[in-house]
């Protein structure tokens, strides 16, 4: 904003190259777009404009950014030029992907769809806030055409060995689970040691443990025989470290990456396995009192770790029907068929796309100010965390991954339910302003609006605001009701995360940021009120 001028042809953003550009009226989340060729060289240079390029537009941020954070403008400059390759090498594989994403639905036959197909559509969808979504810090070229899901591969974890008086079990190993001698183990383990899934891209990394053994890595304590080969292969969800075991069994791992910010690191801290199965429980209980929504949760309650980030798993069961995660709507089907969202319209909804929409909103806001008001809960279901399970009735709302959660312990308590003993005490707070930054950031922005806007463009947003509306219209008079109208139907602007800043540009020490995906401090033009 400080290199913002005004003239007789608007408003100009002055580049520390001396160039300037044009913006035009942002949408639906910002005041504020450039396009490239919208770019203009001062008449005293004597040249003629050229394009916009990177290296000009990471130029005018250094020259912004205080001095102390340039170790974060450094790091965000990697972070852009990694999305790019990575765009690029999507672009590279594109063709050969979708040929084998069409083979592989015409040899499934029947209309409903793997969950792990939509997945691997839905990856090739931007984010629609975060600007270098595609980058994944840590991860080369060659390891993404491996791993990521937009690329569709198929591939087999690793399993170590670790000593039972290490392992944290949650549950019993489910039936699939490998016996030591059928993950590539010395079979004469099963009564030590317990079978780890490592992700391929976590094997380097891993923790030095007494007692640990992993095939094939030097001598001592981490080395052992190989039996037979491990035969479990998996697919990648769209998070890339979830990776679909079958059409009902998700595997969760941690990987030594990085994703919408340099501070997201994809590991798996041991205390939030427990606290996303007590966000679950807590939910489960709310569903039982509210018997008329249409929602379903994963099942994660099985889990396990060896007190490391690099040595831990989740295992998530998934219900029957139809997955189609959230993200995947604005997708494009191979072979140019039209969007995700377009066809379940067209097999579900008589072709009639606002009726899905609708139908969508009208459960995804209806359950989340329900919760918002009436338990004092705000979900971090964003569009990756939600899908659409399609089978016999109306399509229901599926939601998992639920440590991220923020709730009101004494919102909780006057519902007569009670206050889970959270590890991370992030996750409980009675501040109802900070509920509902929570609700507006992610179950609007994310898991609403850009669903709807992806799909219909400007239309989108009366979608969402008649759901929102409806669903607050259940509350009359309630203050927290009240409060959440105030924050989105009726405010002049809306919230939004700070993410870049708290993600990489800025470190936490300068930035005060408990949370880099709770930390606030921008706002943008509220389009519920277009």
């Amino acid at each position: 904003m400080s290199r913002l001028t005004h003239d007789k042809n608007g408003v100009a953003l002055v580049l520390a190259s001396g160039r300037t550009v044009r913006p035009a009226p942002g949408s639906p989340y910002q005041d504020f777009s450039v396009s490239a060729g919208a770019v203009e060289t001062p008449a005293t240079a004597g040249a003629p404009d050229a394009p916009l390029r990177l290296d000009e537009v990471l130029g005018t941020l250094g020259a912004v950014a205080d001095p102390a954070d340039a170790e974060g403008v450094a790091a965000f400059a990697r972070e852009c030029r990694e999305a790019l390759a990575a765009l690029e090498l999507h672009q590279t594989h594109r063709d050969e992907v979708s040929a084998r994403l069409l083979a592989e639905e015409e040899h499934d036959g029947g209309p409903g769809r793997a969950s792990a197909f939509y997945e691997a559509l839905a990856a090739t969808v931007d984010h629609p806030v975060y600007p270098t979504s595609r980058c994944r810090l840590g991860v080369s070229p060659r390891d993404l055409t491996a791993y990521a899901p937009e690329f569709a591969p198929r591939f087999a974890p690793a399993w170590v060995a670790v000593p039972r008086e290490r392992a944290t079990l949650a549950r019993p190993l489910p039936p699939w689970w490998p016996e030591p001698g059928d993950a590539g183990l010395p079979p004469g383990l099963a009564r030590t040691h317990v079978p780890f899934p490592v992700h391929p891209l976590t094997l380097p990394v891993l923790p030095e443990l007494p007692g640990l053994i992993v095939p094939g890595v030097g001598a001592g304590d981490r080395a052992g025989g190989t039996a037979r080969p491990p035969r479990l292969t998996v697919r990648p969800t769209l998070s890339m470290r979830t990776v679909e075991v079958d059409g009902r069994t998700h595997l969760k791992l941690p990987l030594p990456m990085s994703t919408l910010g340099l501070r997201n690191r994809r590991s798996i801290k041991p205390g939030t396995l427990r606290d996303g199965a007590l966000a679950e429980s807590l939910l489960r209980a709310i569903l039982r009192r509210e018997s008329g929504s249409r929602v379903v949760l994963a099942d994660e309650q099985t889990y396990g770790h060896a007190g490391h980030e690099y040595l831990g798993w989740l295992v998530r069961g998934l219900p029957e029907g139809e997955i189609v995660p959230v993200a995947a709507l604005p997708a494009e089907l191979p072979g140019g068929r039209g969007t995700v969202a377009h066809d379940l319209a067209a097999r579900f909804y008589g072709g009639r796309i606002g009726e899905l929409l609708r139908d969508y909103l009208g459960v995804l806001l209806g359950w989340s100010v329900t919760l918002f008001v009436r338990y004092g809960v705000a979900l971090e279901a964003h569009q990756q965390n939600l899908s659409l399970v399609f089978g016999d009735g109306p399509p229901r709302l599926l939601v998992k991954d639920n440590d991220g959660l923020l709730a009101s312990p004494d919102r909780l308590r006057t519902a007569g339910l009670p206050v889970p003993a959270f590890g991370d005490e992030r996750m409980l707070t009675d501040d109802p302003y900070a509920l509902a930054d929570v609700f507006v950031t992610v179950t609007l922005h994310l898991a609403s609006m850009a669903v709807a806007y992806g799909a219909v463009g400007t239309a989108g947003a009366r979608l969402v605001r008649g759901a929102l509306a409806a669903a607050l219209d259940r509350f009359p008079g309630d203050p927290l009701a009240r409060l959440l109208r105030a924050r989105t139907l009726d405010a002049d602007r809306l919230v939004g995360k700070s993410m870049v800043v708290a993600g990489t540009l800025v470190a936490k020490e300068r930035t005060g940021a408990r949370d880099v995906n709770k930390f606030y401090g921008t706002s943008g033009p509220n389009y519920l009120r277009w």
